[in-house]
């Protein structure tokens, strides 16, 4: 593929390239010696779950992959330990060797749904600094300046605002730095918000002789909310491991403004069919929901199969736009003794709610139906097997279950 080619296909989805004009110039240099481009990204392993924010960098090195270059995955499991700060008022808490080690291998089964194993190195940095000595740690530390680091926006109102600041923190981003020297890293990909370490790198590999990194940083990704940076915490993200249909349900309630985001960086769709759905965007004479329709089917197609995305479209479909029952396979068997159960306690034994409250409000907001008929008293008794023999009872909106009679002991 020719240099102009390759950049129209790598600069999609990235929000700044520094510098631009040496990203082409590693591209051309790669293409005229035969060797291939080192692209770094790195993880703190703080958590083993990942959701598609995360993916972004890397679907944009598996499409260097796939150009022929090398994906360098750098797992921080000794910064781990101090935890990335950026973006933070108060200091991480420190993740254990082991944890850090357990949580990288699952983090790893999900980045390979996107990646090319074969053209994949994996790195954990105490490789490194396991070894350095406390003469080498003053020497990194030496390479750059108290207001150099202070620039840092996190470090800098953490101080002005009278915050705890440690000394190991402000080490952070010479730590990221060096994972580049360590690796010769050629790229490194990151989001906005790691722009000040991912730069870092570029200093001191300039200091260690090597020719700097271009960094490739990339617009945060925003939760299904509409409104927020994905976040587990938050409860506004798409998790790479989840179900189908959960994946599929998710994606289809984002709000119609994040629909070209979620093509551009939330999929690995080639250009053409990108430049299809960017037309389709600015027709008034397609509903934005049919264009989401076969977004969350590329969604679900890529974490998990083609078949898995055409099952989840049919189910959704069938479930939430015809109103109709969806595939066998997603019914619930629940088991239960004969008898009268109160409606609040059938929820919660049936496994459809956390607690009374919660099954309480399903009720009274009309989330309860048997065969279609919906319930709302929230004193209502239930007969089993009475009121539900051969039935198909919903309770809120991905709840589909059937009861089958349980043993008395």
């Amino acid at each position: 593929m020719d240099i102009e080619k390759q950049l129209k296909v790598l600069k999609r989805g990235v929000e700044e390239i520094i510098p631009e004009k040496a990203f082409e110039e590693k591209l051309v240099k790669a293409q005229k010696t035969g060797n291939p481009l080192r692209i770094k990204c790195g993880i703190d392993p703080t958590k083993p779950d990942v959701h598609i924010g995360h993916l972004v960098p890397y679907r944009k090195m598996r499409q260097f992959q796939d150009l022929g270059h090398v994906g360098i995955v750098i797992i921080g499991d000794y910064t781990a330990s101090i935890g990335d700060p950026t973006g933070r008022l108060e200091e991480r808490p420190h993740l254990t060797p082991e944890n850090a080690r357990k949580n990288a291998e699952k983090y790893l089964e999900q980045l390979f749904k996107v990646l090319d194993p074969k053209k994949t190195e994996i790195h954990y940095n105490g490789e490194w600094f396991s070894k350095f000595s406390f003469e080498q740690v003053l020497n990194l530390a030496g390479k750059v300046t108290f207001a150099q680091i202070m620039a840092h926006e996190t470090f800098r109102k953490r101080y002005e605002g009278g915050e705890p600041l440690s000394m190991h923190e402000l080490m952070y981003p010479l730590l990221q730095g060096y994972d580049s020297v360590a690796i010769k890293a050629d790229i490194e990909l990151g989001a906005t918000e790691q722009k000040f370490n991912i730069l870092m790198g570029r200093e001191l590999q300039r200091v260690w002789g090597q020719e700097p990194q271009v960094a490739l940083l990339f617009p945060i990704l925003i939760g299904i909310d509409g409104v927020n940076k994905m976040s587990k915490s938050l409860n506004n993200y798409i998790g790479v491991t989840d179900k189908p249909d959960d994946i599929f349900g998710r994606v289809m309630s984002i709000p119609d403004s994040l629909i070209k985001s979620y093509w551009e960086v939330g999929t690995s769709v080639d250009q053409k069919k990108l430049d299809e759905v960017l037309v389709s965007l600015a027709s008034k004479d397609i509903n934005p929901r049919d264009i989401k329709l076969d977004l969350a089917q590329a969604v679900v197609s890529e974490l998990n199969s083609s078949e898995e995305g055409v099952k989840a479209k049919e189910n959704f479909i069938r479930t939430f736009s015809e109103r109709k029952a969806p595939a066998e396979d997603l019914i619930k068997e629940v088991h239960f003794c004969d008898g009268e159960y109160w409606i609040v306690k059938f929820i919660v034994e049936a496994g459809c709610a956390k607690s009374n409250g919660e099954a309480r409000r399903l009720v009274s907001h009309g989330a309860f139906s048997i065969d279609d008929n919906k319930i709302t008293d929230v004193d209502k008794k239930i007969n089993v097997p009475t009121d539900t023999d051969g039935k198909l009872i919903k309770i809120g909106k991905k709840n589909f279950i059937r009861v089958a009679p349980k043993q008395r002991l």
